[in-house]
């Protein structure tokens, strides 16, 4: 059974960091790849970054290009989310996804698991 878990989300000043944690269970990340996605109240999800079987192929949304940096811990069987320079526009509950595939390819209508969630609040 595959389970994801995120943790590591909180209330921090804009321009502040917070590193973001999915630990994972039931996942072989040469046959996954790993999503991270926000819901900002009011608005639909958006994929936010991805990290494909590889480790090496990572995309990110353009909103958070140069302030996010994903990563994973194949042997923790961890992924992460660093997020730098956060903006109040940042603020969202954040979900991990996992979908069954050897790429870099993480749509947000077809991710076969899901976590259940961490807030991030940016205050101004």
């Amino acid at each position: 059974e595959v389970q994801l878990v995120e943790s590591g989300g909180g209330l921090v000043q804009a321009g502040g960091s917070l590193r973001l944690s999915c630990a994972t269970s039931g996942v072989t990340f040469d046959d996954y790849a790993i999503g991270w996605f926000r819901q900002a109240l009011g608005k639909e999800r958006e994929g936010v970054s991805c990290i494909g079987s590889s480790e090496i192929s990572t995309y990110y949304a353009d909103s958070v290009k140069g302030r996010f940096t994903i990563s994973s811990d194949n042997a923790k069987k961890m992924v992460y989310l660093q997020m730098n320079s956060l903006k109040p526009e940042d603020t969202a509950v954040y979900y991990c996804a996992a979908l069954h595939y050897s790429g870099t390819y993480c749509p947000k209508d077809s991710m076969d698991y899901w976590g259940k969630g961490t807030l991030v609040t940016v205050s101004s």
